[in-house]
């Protein structure tokens, strides 16, 4: 399936004029505002359309970007459709509630990128079957590829049948994948026990969504895919990681799914962007979080278009979320049986060819939250951050 992936930048407003700095290079000013009465950690992404005229008198490979205080920092370019030409540049910004924070574009071929202390990351895992890995300095995350599949079909054991998202719990700002894999190799429960003081994963998925998974919603029961057909890495990082998945045909509408997902650093939510393609019309596209055995809280609000799922795992609590366009949402609900795996909170949204979300989580042994209102308060700035982008802004 060819497609082109869109850029992400909303607000992004360019205004061509580049002048010739004290040494020579040339230069250009950025300004980033934040509209939040928050303060804002996130990675600021310019699409190179609007680089152009800079990139005229000056080589990709010789563009750095200052702060403030006139320090360099890191930065990422993106090729996203593979053609060898960079589709987007990226930069983290961190900016205080209601405050507009200035960036310099300069030209300085002598001068390494500094490289970031802290990073994302994914790739696909063969030393463990086939799934697929991804993680920043808060969360991971893992899907289940066609290898696992066809072993599960088999009855191998430990081996998963399953599109769900598995949610990793980590305690350290550090990668694991690499690691929790190395030593899976000679203990297979190396990354399911909590030994090392990084985190682990008790998280069970089965057959149910996971933290984002999708599905369809018919008939008082939720039709899935089987694991994802292929994979391919687009950018490891490390400011975002971005991959592609594909799905083989599933349901009576015979819909085939394309996801992109990505990672930014520093975000605890994945943006899932899915392109489908059906046979005949679904009647919605359903995103899910697993409720396991029914014994954790959930709140929804379509009104402000964000999803909690709150729940004890072993001897702490993590709390698991989905963040969408409350105008696409037709309904939500908590899916709870006794069938395993079936019990699923599901936001139930309009038909569409994309649909863009976001799903992650907080776990409380990470620091990063305390209480189920910690949770909901992230959950609550993530919606209003998907619906007030940061403003950016070149001089004229």
């Amino acid at each position: 399936m060819m497609f082109t992936v869109k850029t992400r930048i909303t607000g992004l407003m360019c205004a061509i004029g580049c002048i010739a700095s004290a040494s020579g290079y040339a230069q250009k000013t950025i300004h980033v505002t934040n509209p939040s009465d928050f303060q804002r950690n996130e990675v600021v992404s310019i699409p190179v359309s609007d680089l152009r005229a800079f990139l005229k008198k000056t080589k990709e490979a010789d563009l750095r970007i200052k702060d403030g205080n006139n320090k360099l920092i890191t930065i990422q370019w993106i090729d996203y459709n593979g053609d060898n030409k960079n589709d987007e540049l990226l930069f983290f910004a961190q900016i205080e509630a209601k405050a507009t924070n200035t960036y310099t574009l300069v030209s300085d071929p002598k001068t390494p990128v500094p490289e970031s202390k802290l990073t994302t990351y994914s790739r696909l895992v063969p030393e463990r079957v086939d799934d697929y890995a991804w993680e920043n300095d808060k969360v991971a995350f893992r899907v289940y590829g066609p290898k696992g599949q066809k072993e599960a079909l088999a009855g191998v054991k430990g081996s998963t049948l399953s599109s769900g998202v598995d949610i990793w719990f980590k305690r350290t700002d550090q990668p694991v994948i690499n690691k929790w894999y190395k030593g899976y190799l000679t203990d297979p429960m190396y990354y399911h026990k909590d030994t090392r003081g990084e985190g682990y994963d008790p998280y069970p998925v089965g057959d149910s969504r996971g933290t984002g998974g999708t599905g369809i919603w018919t008939g008082d029961e939720l039709q899935v895919s089987k694991n994802f057909i292929s994979s391919k890495t687009i950018a490891e990082g490390p400011l975002r990681t971005v991959f592609e998945l594909q799905y083989f045909p599933y349901s009576n509408f015979m819909v085939k799914e394309v996801k992109i997902i990505s990672l930014d650093l520093g975000s605890n939510f994945s943006r899932f962007e899915t392109i489908f393609e059906s046979h005949t019309p679904a009647p919605n596209y359903a995103i899910g979080i697993s409720l396991h055995k029914n014994e954790g809280e959930t709140k929804l609000n379509d009104r402000a278009g964000y999803y909690l799922h709150w729940e004890k795992i072993d001897d702490a609590y993590v709390g698991e979320g989905i963040v969408v366009n409350p105008n696409i949402v037709q309904k939500s609900f908590a899916h709870r049986t006794e069938t395993p795996d079936q019990s699923n909170l599901l936001v139930l949204t309009t038909p569409q060819k994309n649909l863009t979300y976001y799903a992650g989580f907080a776990w409380e042994k990470s620091g990063q939250i305390k209480t189920k209102d910690d949770w909901e308060n992230m959950l609550q700035k993530q919606a209003k951050i998907v619906a007030n982008p940061l403003v950016v802004e070149f001089n004229k």
